[in-house]
Formats: structure tokens, C-alpha cells, sequence
């Protein structure tokens, strides 16, 4: 089965120079359509507004919400119920993974990423997870 191609992705990121990078990234490297939020009620805000991403990038590490408490309320939305979703984490230990799967999520993109090679870790997660 080929994958549906993944075009908007919506970044939860409180770090303003890991927004940078990865929206450049993203991009200019990707091709992606990203829309970034410093946090949960601004990424509500954004959906609420209308922008359904195919894939969230969630940051595990934020002051108000972390990023497991953000997918939860993410998944009470329609729009984003079973929009697939990832964590990006510099919290990389074989348990912490393990739990952050088993909430749900396709994967974990470690902190810090190679933005060169942050488009295809991206990619190749949304391809495992449609095979």
C-alpha cells in the first residue's frame, strides 16, 4: 500500500530557535506546509481556526502542557482524533520511548535533530505507519 502523501504538519514547539530551524527545515527541505505553536491552547487555537494538519510534531518538554497532555486533548478535537502524530524529544531512554508508543504515536524524533535529515525521519515515519 503506498502512502497518502503528507503535505501540513503542525508543530508544538515552545523553543524559538527549534522552531526556526525545523520550520526552515521543514519547508524549505520538505516541502511541507507548517504551521508552529509555542503551546497547547495556541495549537487549539490554530485548529479551531480551520488547519487540520496530517501530522502533528509534538514537543515532550514544555512548561504549561507537555506533550503526552497535549496529544490527549488533541484527540478529544474531531479534527485531530486519529490525525497521526510524533514526539520530539531530547527524553530518548528505551523506557521513555516505550511509553511515548504506547500512547499512540508513530514515533520519537530525538532532540537534537539534524535538520537536514529532519524531513525524511518525518517522512519515513509517516511511510512505516502506512505500510
Amino acid at each position: 500500500m503506498t502512502a497518502p502523501a503528507l503535505h501540513s504538519i503542525l508543530y508544538v514547539e515552545d523553543d524559538p530557535d527549534i522552531q526556526t530551524i525545523a520550520q526552515i527545515s521543514l519547508e524549505e527541505v520538505g516541502g511541507f506546509s507548517v504551521r508552529i505553536c509555542n503551546s497547547g491552547i495556541e495549537a487549539f487555537n490554530v485548529i479551531n481556526a480551520g488547519f487540520t494538519p496530517d501530522l502533528m510534531l509534538l514537543d515532550v518538554m514544555m512548561p504549561e502542557a507537555d506533550g503526552p497532555m497535549i496529544l490527549d486533548a488533541l484527540r478529544r478535537l474531531p479534527e485531530t482524533r486519529s490525525t497521526p502524530a510524533v514526539f520530539v524529544t531530547a527524553k530518548v531512554q528505551p523506557n521513555e520511548i516505550a511509553y511515548y508508543k504506547s500512547l499512540g504515536v508513530l514515533g520519537v524524533i530525538a532532540k537534537p535533530f539534524d535538520p537536514m535529515l529532519l524531513p525524511e525521519q518525518v517522512q519515513q515515519l509517516w511511510r512505516d505507519a502506512h505500510d
